[in-house]
């Protein structure tokens, strides 16, 4: 299946949770936050978050600076 991470199209074998995904694309564990076709996935449902194909993840990570 097909989804567009990042604005980039990423091909994914499903059954894939928000949380496979983060592994598989080596996030960082802190300061991440996942959006799924526009709506905010809450840390706690990333185990549970199944992604179908086509849909739109934004993963952001927090930047420290000054």
């Amino acid at each position: 299946m097909t989804l567009v991470v990042n604005g980039e199209r990423s091909a994914v074998e499903p059954p894939v949770t928000v949380a496979d995904l983060l592994v598989a694309i080596a996030a960082p564990e802190r300061g991440v936050a996942v959006a799924v076709d526009g709506a905010v996935v809450p840390r706690s449902e990333w185990a549970a978050h199944t992604l179908a194909g086509g849909e739109q993840v934004e993963v952001l990570t927090a930047v420290q600076g000054g």
